[in-house]
């Protein structure tokens, strides 16, 4: 008698990743629903200074990533309590992704302060047991900002998606701290729940070991 195949245990903690735009917390959403996780959601509205560097980035950058960086800091602490009463888990962003905005956005020496900042801080974050990254080209970011209306948004240039873009595609070549998806999720539809959703979640569930691409090609009629 042939034993029994064992299903392969479900990740329990995921986040989602991806420059502002690409529909992080919306996927988030989904997947808590389906494996019925927890939810841990990026709070950027909390932040006072974000509004003021949406209008002028220059003048208010240092000011809006040190806010995220102790607002990191009680994220951990945050996700740390949490662990002991809820296992399970999505989040919409990835802890350790902080230091990429400051890159993007920071003068070189706003960059040294910054860093001088962070040597000091102890960020100790669970780490994820599966990353999604999701990637879209700048127009398809445009695009999506522009459908969902906040009147803040509508000050981002092409020129800093560009840079965030960037950054995330450096920042993801060389990771390696979990198992990591990555999709693009410029011809994709993860919303209605149809097959292509479908697709991800047969994948999470396959237990994926190093980096997995999910590039799906355009009907051909």
């Amino acid at each position: 008698m042939e034993p029994a195949l064992q299903e392969a245990p479900l990740p329990k903690y995921i986040a989602i990743e991806g420059p502002i735009g690409v529909g992080k917390t919306t996927l988030a959403h989904k997947i808590a629903q389906t494996f019925n996780y927890d939810v841990f959601l990026e709070q950027p509205t909390e932040n006072p200074f974000l509004k003021s560097f949406y209008r002028n980035p220059k003048q208010s950058a240092l000011a809006t990533q040190l806010f995220f960086l102790f607002q990191r800091m009680q994220q951990i602490e945050d996700l740390k309590q949490r662990s002991l009463f809820e296992p399970v888990r999505v989040a919409d962003f990835l802890i350790q992704k902080d230091r990429l905005f400051a890159e993007v956005t920071l003068s070189e020496e706003e960059m040294g302060l910054y860093d001088k900042v962070y040597e000091h801080l102890t960020l100790d974050a669970p780490s994820p047991d599966l990353v999604i990254y999701l990637q879209a080209p700048v127009e398809v970011l445009l695009d999506r900002i522009n459908k969902r209306g906040n009147p803040d948004e509508k000050f981002l240039t092409v020129d800093y998606l560009e840079r965030l873009n960037d950054a995330y595609s450096k920042f993801f070549l060389y990771f390696e701290s979990a198992p990591l998806l990555i999709i693009n999720a410029s011809d994709i539809d993860l919303e209605s729940g149809g097959s292509d959703y479908d697709m991800l979640i047969n994948k999470i569930m396959s237990d994926p070991r190093g980096k997995n691409f999910i590039n799906p090609q355009p009907s051909i009629l």
